[in-house]
């Protein structure tokens, strides 16, 4: 059987189609069964969103939200801001998974710093508590999410949408973490 690409293999998952056998990494029915909670760092901007991965084809959006942070505030309120989100959340949701979107690359040094920083807040507080973290490139999600390395984040928070079958479009923060959470229950190999 031949292989078939990304988008072929999403167009599949769409459908409800079966992809196990494909011959390539299968983005078909979710086999991971739990709660994930999906970060999209960033320091004024942190998406936070818990998904619910129970029934095959049928996830459920347990709670998103993007952490807007007022410019006024410095850096360190912000990271402390940052830890104390990501610490209710793992309070008050029973997750069972965290994934966290990588670091993009970036060629000011000074903005890679602040991004950095702001990852580490939040993945010291998934750490404190105890879980693993699964880091995905921002490249890896949207090619298990919406089938192109390269799409947009409009594609990403439609696509999103979708996945959930029901509702409004999410922020971009918000979509973004819940694609990363989309990656891991796609991907992640137990």
């Amino acid at each position: 059987m031949p292989r078939k690409g990304a988008r072929e293999l999403w167009k599949d998952k769409i459908e409800g189609k079966s992809t196990a056998n494909s011959g390539t990494m299968a983005y078909g029915p979710s086999t991971f069964r739990g709660v994930i909670l999906g970060i999209d760092p960033s320091l004024r901007g942190t998406g936070l969103a818990v998904v619910e991965f129970v029934k095959p084809n049928q996830p459920i959006m347990l709670h998103c939200e993007t952490l807007k942070l007022n410019n006024k505030l410095s850096m360190c309120q912000c990271l402390a801001e940052i830890s104390t989100a990501v610490t209710r959340m793992l309070d008050t949701y029973p997750v069972d998974a965290v994934a966290s979107e990588q670091t993009i690359y970036v060629q000011n040094f000074q903005t890679a710093q602040i991004l950095g920083a702001a990852r580490g807040a939040a993945l010291a507080a998934v750490a404190v508590k105890g879980f693993e973290v699964f880091e995905y490139p921002p490249l890896r999600v949207k090619q298990a999410v919406v089938g192109a390395g390269r799409a947009s984040k409009e594609q990403v928070a439609r696509t999103v949408k979708s996945l959930l079958g029901h509702g409004a479009l999410l922020g971009f923060d918000e979509s973004d973490a819940a694609a990363v959470a989309f990656t891991h229950a796609f991907t992640h190999k137990s």
